[in-house]
């Protein structure tokens, strides 16, 4: 892995890329096999919706959420304009909506169970995952595995949790029975290494690269995934510079800047999670990550606005790690006052942090006394 630290005397707190990623069918906008099993729909509604799911594709949620309530008005499908507008609230990161949207929804389904039913649990699970309600999400997810045994990416999604939870020997079950049930899906085996490594066991998904590799048409993305976390970085480079040509997908940008930063240079690291934002704007890590690039080149302002803007989240699963790291970046703009007041709400939160009242310290210090910071500022870590 690549060295995230900063060689200055206070370091900024590290947050792995830990965001759900699901690449399956079902989080890329419409699942076409879901929809069909729908009661047909009057034709000016049924405008209305595909609308809304061509804006989603486009990440112009708001504009989604206008079409759905077109769609509503001309009386329209409840079940997929609820299933939309949850959708559309996900890319908004309002998660807390989106549940509701997706429970109101499966109400609308009077008790059958089809593709759009299992579509939907699906997002309502990450959606309850998402907000922090890791019990809610494992029970959705418990429902769908107990009508449909073979559903992999309910297993996946049900293993991260339980590793996130410290549940390994769960987890490790879970991601068993998800490629039991799907062997040829190459972002599933990737996924599920991504899990592992996030938590400390990237050799025991060592052998979830290896197959992912083996097997046949990978794209041209799927193999920069993996040469990536196979630690190959110029065939990442490599692979995913071939991508971008073709691949309209946003990750491919944010893969490149990865690899980019792996191989240190910041600079064409920074510009590409700059051009996944634009369109990702609610991926707080990837905030994060730009905000650290953006620190180690001693672009305090543009930093403090990367850092802001993943704080602007709702449901934020880092905000301890961008608040600490906001106070950080004001402290080398030399506005002291306002990151010590910043860090008087921090440690009111989060009061057993022993860092932060290290630094609460130093900040009463040097508050009344800028003049002498930015060369202390300027020391490299000791």
């Amino acid at each position: 892995m690549f060295n995230t630290t900063i060689p200055q005397k206070r370091l900024l707190r590290f947050q792995r890329a830990a965001a759900l990623i699901l690449i399956l069918p079902l989080l890329n906008g419409c699942d076409s096999s879901a929809v069909k099993d729908a009661i047909p729909l009057p034709s000016f509604a049924n405008e209305s919706i595909e609308a809304g799911m061509d804006a989603i594709e486009s990440r112009d949620y708001d504009s989604a959420l206008k079409f759905f309530k077109e769609a509503e008005n001309r009386h329209g499908n409840k079940e997929l304009i609820l299933r939309g507008k949850g959708l559309a609230q996900m890319g908004l990161t309002d998660y807390k909506a989106a549940i509701k949207s997706f429970e109101a929804a499966l109400k609308e389904s009077k008790g059958r169970v089809r593709n759009l039913e299992y579509d939907i649990s699906l997002y309502l699970a990450i959606s309850e995952y998402r907000s922090g309600d890791s019990k809610s999400a494992i029970k959705t997810l418990d429902s769908i595995l107990d009508l449909d045994s073979k559903n992999s990416y309910a297993y996946f999604l049900r293993g991260k949790i339980a590793l996130g939870e410290g549940d390994s020997e769960k987890a490790f079950n879970d991601f068993i029975d998800a490629v039991k049930y799907t062997k040829d899906d190459p972002d599933l085996y990737i996924d599920i290494y991504e899990c592992l490594e996030s938590k400390g066991f990237a050799d025991d998904g060592k052998d979830y690269l290896t197959s992912a590799m083996e097997l046949t048409r990978l794209t041209n993305f799927q193999k920069g995934r993996i040469y990536y976390w196979m630690g190959d970085m110029e065939s990442a480079q490599s692979s995913l510079e071939t991508a971008k040509e073709t691949d309209s997908n946003p990750k491919v940008i944010l893969y490149l800047g990865k690899t980019y930063q792996a191989l240190d240079d910041r600079a064409k690291a920074a510009s590409c999670y700059s051009e996944y934002l634009e369109s990702n704007p609610g991926d707080v890590n990837v905030c994060n990550e730009l905000g650290l690039c953006q620190m180690e080149d001693k672009d305090y302002k543009g930093a403090l606005s990367s850092f802001e803007l993943g704080l602007k989240v709702k449901d934020n699963e880092i905000s301890q790690t961008l608040r600490f790291n906001q106070i950080v970046a004001y402290e080398y703009l030399g506005e002291f006052e306002k990151a010590a007041e910043l860090m008087e709400d921090y440690i009111e939160d989060y009061p057993s942090d022993a860092e932060a009242s290290r630094e609460a310290v130093f900040l009463a210090s040097r508050r009344n006394s800028p003049e002498t910071e930015e060369e202390e500022l300027a020391e490299p870590d000791s």
